[in-house]
């Protein structure tokens, strides 16, 4: 929102649409509408707008964004809405949102006719097209030997790197203090014990492992839960909590050339690493 501020990208707000956004979402409504009426080209800058306005009453931009949706639903989804029980009219999506916002443990908000699921699909022929042209040649490239070949260990290294451990005490970057895992091994790397063994590392030790983008140092944990040659290290730690770096940031192990090939996506479910004792 500040950088939008910033670069002018945001229309100039009338100050009733301010107004209207402290009262009630009825009257701010017709008084958006007026706006668009007035500013048809502020609909491609809409989610600003509502941030700015409904997002300050409701004391969240994005549930602001959610409103503006619901007002713009298409028919499809208008109907699935009427199946979940709503009320079809032009008073749906406000009946719809004020639905999520009373059941925060979640709520259904359409159901799907299984008869009609065909009829989503928008190419003209009415069918899935499952051939991807960009990917044709990709495809057929594809062959046993060199799929094996590919996934024959590289000497300098041979462990295969799982970066993404899922647990209860991670979640993205969302976790900042790290007080809240305390007293739990939270950031470490997991590894067979056929392969500690090999190494001569033991459960507790520090170990540095070592990719082809970087390495980082991490508390080893001796674990059956992974499998031989594969190592795990869990996503969102590698914050700095008052001035000391808590865990380890396992994205800088992965090389951003080492990428999907058409969605750029890294392959951090499989990055080639070694492990060493500190």
């Amino acid at each position: 929102m500040r950088i939008a501020d910033a670069l002018g990208v945001i229309p100039a707000i009338p100050q009733s649409l301010y107004d209207a956004a402290s009262k009630d979402r009825m009257t701010f409504g017709m008084e958006l509408m007026k706006f668009i009426q007035d500013n048809p080209r502020a609909v491609s800058d809409m989610p600003y707008v509502l941030a700015k306005t409904l997002g300050v009453t409701l004391g969240s931009p994005n549930l602001a964004a959610l409103w503006g949706l619901l007002q713009a639903t298409p028919k499809s989804f208008r109907k699935a809405a009427a199946r979940a029980g709503f009320t079809p009219g032009i008073m749906l999506g406000e009946e719809v949102f004020q639905a999520i916002l009373d059941h925060p443990e979640g709520v259904i908000i359409g159901r799907a006719d299984p008869a009609e699921n065909f009829s989503m699909i928008t190419h003209e022929d009415g069918k899935i097209h499952v051939h991807i042209p960009e990917m044709a040649d990709w495809v057929n490239s594809i062959e046993p030997t060199s799929e094996e070949k590919a996934l024959w260990p590289d000497p300098a290294y041979p462990f295969v790197l799982q970066a993404g451990r899922h647990m209860s005490m991670n979640a993205n970057t969302l976790m900042r203090d790290p007080a809240w895992n305390q007293g739990k091994r939270d950031c470490t790397l997991a590894m067979h014990p056929d392969d500690a063994k090999q190494l001569h590392i033991a459960d507790g030790q520090k170990v540095r492992v070592i990719t082809e983008a970087g390495q980082a140092e991490i508390e080893l944990e001796v674990t059956t839960g992974t499998r031989r040659g594969q190592v795990i290290i869990p996503h969102g730690f590698g914050m700095v909590y008052d001035g000391k770096t808590h865990g380890a940031n396992v994205n800088r192990l992965t090389k951003n050339t080492y990428r999907d090939k058409f969605a750029a996506t890294p392959l951090h479910r499989y990055v080639p690493c070694r492990v060493e004792a500190i």
